[in-house]
């Protein structure tokens, strides 16, 4: 049963719409996030941490995705990292790292964006040593840890380790000013001369990733997909509130209430249709995900293939359904609605944000390669 969260999501969406406008680091809320316990979920009992199963953790994102999908991205790119030292750790990485975590409550932040190069390893007596810029390194401000990854100039794959936020030669830079998910704490992390130690990497670059690493993806891609989620659910809860309280039928509609224009009625009804179908999907992968990640090792390349399949199902409805949401939200709430003071252009910003995260067409192009020749996904960055 999922803990009653309301208290702590009205406090956020009371400040939700002011904090959108000025960008920034979300400091306060994200100490209430934290007071609430909600960084312990992912972390498992014997390190000092809750253990929620991942289904539940998913379901937490959507719940404060609906009112503040910013936030909602930091802590669900939190519990990202720690599934990261599970499902890449050794035994005293994941004991070393996330008893820390649980203990002091400490959130993650990650330098893991693949499709930036520009951060190398190179090889030292202790590990490595990191020179180079990652960029959209979400929750990395403000954290006290994080996972990064780094081209090495003799292999394949990248490095993957862990280090302090604050170590030496580490900055974190304040230069995220995206239309959306605005207090995400997305900005560049510069590295200067920083030691990676060999007992805190967590593959090299010689270790080619195995089907249970490879999980992670799936991991990262249902993130986006309950952020999605979570927004078209927020709109319509809003588009609900308004037509509700203050809205007014067309004059042509020979109605006296709002909630009885026939087309207003339509219109919720078809955001109401796509949010529940993508919030359907959503919990559905979750499950196989979850069924998949207690295979550990035993995890088959062609079981991994099924939840990347599940995953880009999902993907698909929610990010239509977060667009949708956010867009006909307005059409529902008129022109008055288009007053600032309800800022409820943050619900299609934010999606549009976050659908840019990798394009579409290639999840419906997998998708067609499996409907109509049998092929299952190949393991990638993004599936």
């Amino acid at each position: 049963m999922m803990p009653d969260l309301s208290e702590l999501l009205n406090t956020l969406r009371a400040t939700a719409v002011e904090r959108d406008r000025q960008g920034g680091h979300a400091a306060l809320e994200k100490q209430r996030i934290r007071d609430a316990g909600l960084l312990l979920w992912s972390i498992p009992k014997v390190h000092g941490g809750l253990e929620r199963p991942w289904p539940e953790i998913y379901r937490l994102v959507r719940q404060v995705a609906t009112v503040d999908s910013a936030l909602a991205h930091l802590l669900a790119f939190h519990h990202l990292q720690v599934a990261t030292v599970l499902i890449y750790g050794n035994p005293d990485q994941q004991r070393r790292w996330l008893r820390r975590t649980a203990e002091e409550q400490g959130w993650w932040g990650n330098a893991l964006n693949p499709r930036d190069l520009r951060l190398l390893a190179r090889d030292d007596a202790q590990g490595f040593v990191l020179e180079g810029t990652k960029s959209f390194c979400s929750g990395t401000r403000g954290s006290s840890y994080m996972t990064l990854s780094a081209r090495h100039p003799d292999g394949d794959q990248p490095v993957l380790g862990l280090i302090e936020t604050g170590a030496d030669g580490v900055t974190v830079l304040e230069d995220w000013n995206a239309i959306g998910q605005r207090q995400t704490d997305s900005g560049t992390v510069q590295f200067a001369q920083v030691r990676l130690r060999r007992e805190d990497v967590m593959r090299d670059h010689l270790t080619p990733p195995t089907p249970f690493h490879t999980l992670r993806n799936c991991f990262a891609q249902l993130v986006l997909v309950n952020l999605f989620v979570g927004l078209a659910q927020g709109a319509l809860q809003e588009a609900r509130a308004f037509t509700r309280s203050q809205g007014r039928p067309w004059i042509a509609a020979k109605v006296d209430q709002a909630t009885e224009d026939p087309y207003t009625l339509r219109r919720i009804g078809d955001m109401h249709a796509q949010t529940a179908a993508a919030a359907a999907l959503a919990e559905q992968t979750a499950q196989r995900l979850q069924d998949a990640y207690a295979l550990g090792e035993r995890l088959t390349a062609g079981q991994r293939a099924e939840v990347a399949l599940a995953v880009a199902e999902a993907k698909v409805a929610a990010h239509r359904a977060g667009l949708f949401a956010g867009q006909e939200l307005f059409d529902v709430v008129g022109a008055r609605g288009t007053h600032a003071s309800h800022g409820y252009d943050r619900f299609w910003r934010n999606a549009r944000t976050h659908t840019l995260h990798d394009p579409l067409d290639y999840k419906l192009e997998s998708l067609g390669r499996w409907v109509l020749n049998d092929e299952l996904p190949q393991a990638s960055l993004y599936h």
